[in-house]
């Protein structure tokens, strides 16, 4: 049975791409976004947990978040967790309420952020281009096990090359987006 899947490839591929995706939604931009606590644990009733477990999120004014917290008893454990995340965010505590004011960027700051991105983007081409020495690898497996002929190799090394070339693009568009985003805001 051959080695080589090209759905396979092709589904660890768009996982790099979308785990670069999701990492650059947690890059501040000056905006409130609500995935920008998504990194958040909170040590409550004796376990880690995501905030999103304890909290309900929102975004109510273009730079706010509002954290509700279910439970009164874990207001602490909240506000300590968004403090360790290092987020640069000083909750205010309102109620039930954690209240977020979401600070402006330096231009220091946004340079850092971009220069992130950038190195975001790097991993999962890595990732990508190890994907494809991985296929490439099972093809010339399978052609010495002469399970596919050597015109199938090659035909398949380029079906290959076009899915790393085409999930690189979109990982270097994806960078470019959110690098204009943090720099232009």
């Amino acid at each position: 049975m051959p080695q080589y899947d090209k759905a396979d490839v092709e589904r660890r591929m768009k996982g790099a791409v979308e785990a670069l995706k999701s990492d650059l939604q947690g890059l501040r931009t000056g905006r409130a976004n609500t995935s920008l606590l998504d990194p958040v644990v909170v040590e409550v009733y004796g376990s880690m947990m995501p905030l999103s477990q304890v909290a309900t999120v929102s975004a109510p004014e273009p730079r706010m978040l509002s954290v509700q917290v279910w439970d009164k008893s874990n207001m602490t454990p909240v506000e300590k967790g968004i403090a360790h995340a290092n987020l640069g965010l000083n909750p205010i505590i309102d109620g039930q309420t954690l209240r977020l004011p979401i600070p402006d960027l330096t231009q220091e700051r946004r340079k850092e952020l971009a220069k992130l991105a950038g190195q975001y983007a790097e991993k999962a081409k890595i990732a990508i281009r190890n994907v494809r020495r991985d296929a490439m690898e099972s093809l010339k497996t399978d052609e010495k096990k002469k399970e596919i002929s050597e015109d199938d190799r090659k035909r398949s090394e380029e079906q290959v090359q076009k899915l790393t070339d085409q999930y690189v693009k979109e990982t270097d568009e994806a960078a470019a987006k959110k690098e204009q985003e943090i720099l232009t805001q």
